[in-house]
Protein backbone atom coordinates (compact mmCIF):
# COMPACT_ATOMS: atom_id res chain seq x y z
CA UNK A 1 0.00 0.00 0.00
CA UNK A 2 1.53 3.38 -0.99
CA UNK A 3 2.41 5.80 1.78
CA UNK A 4 0.37 9.02 1.74
CA UNK A 5 3.63 10.96 2.11
CA UNK A 6 4.62 10.07 -1.44
CA UNK A 7 1.30 9.87 -3.25
CA UNK A 8 -1.39 12.39 -4.09
CA UNK A 9 0.72 15.36 -3.08
CA UNK A 10 -0.48 18.61 -4.60
CA UNK A 11 2.04 21.35 -3.76
CA UNK A 12 -0.22 24.36 -4.30
CA UNK A 13 -2.94 23.04 -2.03
CA UNK A 14 -0.58 21.46 0.55
CA UNK A 15 1.84 24.38 0.90
CA UNK A 16 -0.28 26.35 3.42
CA UNK A 17 -0.51 23.30 5.71
CA UNK A 18 3.23 22.75 5.46
CA UNK A 19 3.94 26.41 6.24
CA UNK A 20 1.64 26.24 9.29
CA UNK A 21 3.66 23.28 10.58
CA UNK A 22 6.86 25.33 10.21
CA UNK A 23 5.50 28.11 12.45
CA UNK A 24 6.05 26.36 15.78
CA UNK A 25 9.69 25.42 15.18
CA UNK A 26 10.24 28.94 13.83
CA UNK A 27 8.82 30.36 17.06
CA UNK A 28 11.09 28.08 19.12
CA UNK A 29 14.08 29.16 17.03
CA UNK A 30 13.17 32.83 17.42
CA UNK A 31 12.83 32.64 21.19
CA UNK A 32 16.10 30.72 21.42
CA UNK A 33 17.82 33.22 19.16
CA UNK A 34 16.65 36.22 21.15
CA UNK A 35 18.11 34.71 24.32
CA UNK A 36 21.21 33.24 22.71
CA UNK A 37 22.35 36.21 20.61
CA UNK A 38 23.46 38.58 23.37
CA UNK A 39 25.09 35.80 25.42
CA UNK A 40 27.06 34.55 22.40
CA UNK A 41 28.54 38.01 22.04
CA UNK A 42 29.29 38.63 25.72
CA UNK A 43 29.25 35.63 28.07
CA UNK A 44 29.90 32.61 25.84
CA UNK A 45 33.33 33.83 24.58
CA UNK A 46 34.52 33.99 28.21
CA UNK A 47 33.90 30.27 28.78
CA UNK A 48 36.56 27.59 28.50
CA UNK A 49 35.53 25.23 25.71
CA UNK A 50 36.69 21.77 24.65
CA UNK A 51 38.79 21.26 21.54
CA UNK A 52 35.78 19.84 19.67
CA UNK A 53 33.72 23.02 20.09
CA UNK A 54 32.61 24.08 16.59
CA UNK A 55 33.00 27.68 15.39
CA UNK A 56 30.01 29.86 16.29
CA UNK A 57 29.13 30.20 12.58
CA UNK A 58 28.20 26.50 12.44
CA UNK A 59 25.33 26.68 14.92
CA UNK A 60 22.94 28.95 12.98
CA UNK A 61 22.86 26.94 9.73
CA UNK A 62 22.68 23.61 11.59
CA UNK A 63 19.78 24.71 13.76
CA UNK A 64 17.97 26.28 10.81
CA UNK A 65 18.10 22.95 8.97
CA UNK A 66 17.07 20.98 12.06
CA UNK A 67 14.05 23.22 12.73
CA UNK A 68 13.04 22.91 9.08
CA UNK A 69 13.26 19.11 9.28
CA UNK A 70 11.19 19.15 12.49
CA UNK A 71 8.43 21.13 10.82
CA UNK A 72 8.41 18.87 7.77
CA UNK A 73 8.29 15.78 10.00
CA UNK A 74 5.35 17.24 11.93
CA UNK A 75 3.58 18.00 8.65
CA UNK A 76 4.10 14.42 7.41
CA UNK A 77 2.80 12.97 10.68
CA UNK A 78 -0.30 15.14 10.48
CA UNK A 79 -0.86 14.18 6.87
CA UNK A 80 -0.42 10.44 7.34
CA UNK A 81 -1.86 9.70 10.79
CA UNK A 82 -4.88 7.41 10.61
CA UNK A 83 -5.57 7.45 14.35
CA UNK A 84 -6.45 10.71 16.13
CA UNK A 85 -5.12 9.22 19.38
CA UNK A 86 -1.75 8.37 17.82
CA UNK A 87 -1.53 11.83 16.25
CA UNK A 88 -2.39 13.48 19.56
CA UNK A 89 0.28 11.47 21.39
CA UNK A 90 2.89 12.20 18.70
CA UNK A 91 2.14 15.92 18.68
CA UNK A 92 2.12 16.12 22.47
CA UNK A 93 5.62 14.62 22.55
CA UNK A 94 6.71 16.84 19.66
CA UNK A 95 5.46 19.99 21.37
CA UNK A 96 7.09 18.90 24.62
CA UNK A 97 10.48 18.43 23.02
CA UNK A 98 10.18 21.83 21.33
CA UNK A 99 9.44 23.40 24.72
CA UNK A 100 12.47 21.63 26.20
CA UNK A 101 14.55 22.79 23.23
CA UNK A 102 13.58 26.40 23.91
CA UNK A 103 14.09 25.88 27.63
CA UNK A 104 17.67 24.81 27.04
CA UNK A 105 18.47 28.19 25.44
CA UNK A 106 16.79 29.98 28.32
CA UNK A 107 18.81 28.04 30.90
CA UNK A 108 22.21 27.75 29.23
CA UNK A 109 22.38 31.19 27.62
CA UNK A 110 19.65 33.17 29.39
CA UNK A 111 20.57 32.10 32.93
CA UNK A 112 24.17 31.49 31.88
CA UNK A 113 24.10 28.13 33.58
CA UNK A 114 25.89 25.24 31.88
CA UNK A 115 24.76 22.92 34.69
CA UNK A 116 21.07 23.79 34.30
CA UNK A 117 21.53 23.50 30.53
CA UNK A 118 23.08 20.06 30.95
CA UNK A 119 20.20 18.81 33.09
CA UNK A 120 17.73 20.22 30.58
CA UNK A 121 19.44 18.81 27.51
CA UNK A 122 19.38 15.29 28.95
CA UNK A 123 15.59 15.64 29.28
CA UNK A 124 15.47 17.06 25.75
CA UNK A 125 17.42 14.10 24.38
CA UNK A 126 14.99 11.66 25.99
CA UNK A 127 12.02 13.64 24.67
CA UNK A 128 13.45 13.52 21.14
CA UNK A 129 13.86 9.73 21.38
CA UNK A 130 10.24 9.39 22.50
CA UNK A 131 9.08 11.71 19.72
CA UNK A 132 10.96 9.70 17.10
CA UNK A 133 9.42 6.47 18.40
CA UNK A 134 5.95 8.01 18.34
CA UNK A 135 6.44 9.49 14.85
CA UNK A 136 7.74 6.12 13.61
CA UNK A 137 4.43 4.49 14.53
CA UNK A 138 2.75 6.89 12.10
CA UNK A 139 5.39 7.55 9.43
CA UNK A 140 8.89 6.15 9.09
CA UNK A 141 9.99 9.07 6.85
CA UNK A 142 8.84 11.57 9.49
CA UNK A 143 10.76 9.72 12.19
CA UNK A 144 13.89 9.58 10.03
CA UNK A 145 13.75 13.35 9.52
CA UNK A 146 14.29 13.74 13.28
CA UNK A 147 17.40 11.54 13.42
CA UNK A 148 19.82 14.38 12.49
CA UNK A 149 18.26 16.40 15.31
CA UNK A 150 18.88 13.56 17.77
CA UNK A 151 22.47 13.22 16.55
CA UNK A 152 23.09 16.96 16.90
CA UNK A 153 21.56 17.07 20.38
CA UNK A 154 23.72 14.08 21.34
CA UNK A 155 26.76 16.09 20.27
CA UNK A 156 25.39 19.21 22.00
CA UNK A 157 24.95 17.20 25.21
CA UNK A 158 28.61 16.17 25.12
CA UNK A 159 29.62 19.75 24.38
CA UNK A 160 27.41 21.14 27.16
CA UNK A 161 28.84 18.59 29.60
CA UNK A 162 32.41 19.47 28.65
CA UNK A 163 31.72 23.20 29.01
CA UNK A 164 30.21 22.61 32.43
CA UNK A 165 33.22 20.51 33.50
CA UNK A 166 35.73 23.08 32.26
CA UNK A 167 33.99 26.03 33.90
CA UNK A 168 32.80 24.82 37.31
Amino acid sequence: MPDKTTTNFDWPSELPALLRRLLLPTLAATIGGVVTGPAVRTWYPTLKKPSFNPPNQVFGPVWTLLYLLMGIADYIVGRTATSPAALNQARTLYHGQLALNTGWSLLFFGRRSPLAGLLEIVCLWLAIVLTIRSFAQISRPAALLLVPYLLWVTFATLLNGAIWQLNR
